[in-house]
């Protein structure tokens, strides 16, 4: 396809007068759909030991129980509590910064830093813009951060406080952790003694093929290397059940979760136990948690096929752009020559297509190179994916010009 018929095929498409939403990785209504039951899951109000689920105090042991099988920890170092688990990440960092992490003086005051990983998750990074945690750049690879520069930060930088980590399936590149590099992670000498890895798991059972991965449990691997306290997991049901009406757990040492517990007592009498009965019910155990995200994977992975056919159909052979072909999570990235995605989100924008913003998945929203765009293919229908892939492919012909 010559630049005269990619600005043909770009004119005729914006005169579909198409609006496509594909700025965030939302469950599609056909996901949500497939836990319409948990709203009819409960026959009763009393938990399995009779704990009243309306009331103050006590605890759902089962829901603690289901997260504690989902995340391969015992059900002691986990904790369930709210919707999401964004919320729990937020929390941790401000404990941190106004208690400091168990045995140690609050960060406040010590101008703390994280490791990025880039691209990685915006949310992540405005967490810490808005506590003042001071961002440092580590690249991706294919088997996670680039370990040569993270062993060499934190070992030199006393400020350099913790490190986000979306390990599996990451945020937007897909990329999975290797075992290698969870161990390395989990042992390596560093220079602040509060270090701490703040691990999004947030898409362990997220699987886009019938390979399901499976990989290093950090919270082991940090208490093998003598670090028991530097794992805080994070997960949720999010995108299992209801977006933003699910459960949210953290996971990590004994230690870790008594020091959680006493703090977060202050800010809530405790969570919304209904909700945590009502997902024990529907969701059962793992088993009915594995047998739910193939039905998710049913639906996402056609939509996930119909991009990558338009991307290889319209950009394949195109000089200097690439893209992930994720095993599993709600992403794909995208990436251009540089100098070239803010200019094709623009175009695609015009053309009726809404991404997340150039940059967003980089401290500050600045991405050095201009160069990464995330292709959220989950909300829209999949014959309004195949539209979007195709537009946003012209948007990046059309920018660079071949």
């Amino acid at each position: 396809m010559n630049l005269a018929d990619v600005q043909a095929k770009y004119q005729a498409f914006k005169e579909l007068g198409l609006k496509l939403d594909m700025s965030r990785g939302k469950p599609a209504p056909e996901q949500l759909d497939l836990s319409l039951p948990l709203l009819d899951a409960l026959d009763g109000f009393k938990a399995a030991d009779g704990t009243d689920t309306r009331n103050y105090g006590g605890i759902v042991a089962e829901a603690r129980a289901l997260f504690a099988s989902l995340l391969d920890v015992p059900a002691p170092q986990v904790v369930v509590e709210g919707s999401a688990s964004l919320s729990l990440m937020h929390d941790v960092l401000i404990y941190s910064m106004v208690y400091g992490q168990p045995g140690h003086a609050p960060w406040a005051g010590q101008s703390p830093a994280f490791i990025c990983p880039v691209p990685g998750y915006d949310r992540h990074f405005g967490i810490c813009e808005a506590l003042g945690i001071r961002m440092i750049n580590v690249a991706m690879t294919d088997n996670g951060p680039d370990m040569d520069e993270v062993e060499r930060l934190v070992a030199s930088d006393a400020s350099i406080k913790g490190m986000w980590n979306v390990p599996k399936y990451s945020n937007p590149g897909g990329v999975v952790y290797s075992d290698e590099t969870i161990r390395r992670l989990a042992a390596m000498k560093t220079a602040a003694p509060d270090f701490i890895l703040m691990w999004d798991d947030a898409y362990r059972f997220h699987h886009l093929t019938a390979e399901n991965i499976v990989s290093a449990g950090v919270i082991d691997a940090c208490a093998a290397a003598g670090n028991p306290n530097r794992a805080w997991v994070f997960a949720s049901t999010s995108k299992v059940t209801f977006a933003g009406a699910g459960l949210a757990a953290l996971a990590s040492s004994t230690e870790n979760v008594a020091w959680w517990t006493k703090k977060s007592g202050i800010r809530s009498i405790g969570p919304d136990k209904i909700n945590q009965l009502r997902h024990v019910r529907f969701l059962k155990d793992r088993a009915g948690v594995e047998a739910l995200m193939v039905k998710h994977r049913d639906i996402l992975a056609p939509k996930f096929d119909a991009v990558l056919a338009q991307f290889e159909a319209v950009l394949g052979g195109v000089e200097g752009v690439s893209w992930t072909y994720p095993k599993g999570g709600y992403f794909i990235d995208l990436v251009t020559p540089n100098g070239f995605a803010k200019q094709t989100i623009e175009l695609a924008k015009a053309a009726g297509i809404t991404l997340t913003p150039a940059g967003a998945a980089f401290p500050y929203g600045k991405d050095p190179k201009d160069a990464h765009i995330r292709i959220a293919p989950s909300f829209p229908s999949l014959k309004e994916i195949t539209q979007a892939a195709e537009g946003i492919a012209l948007a990046l012909r059309l920018a660079i010009g071949r």
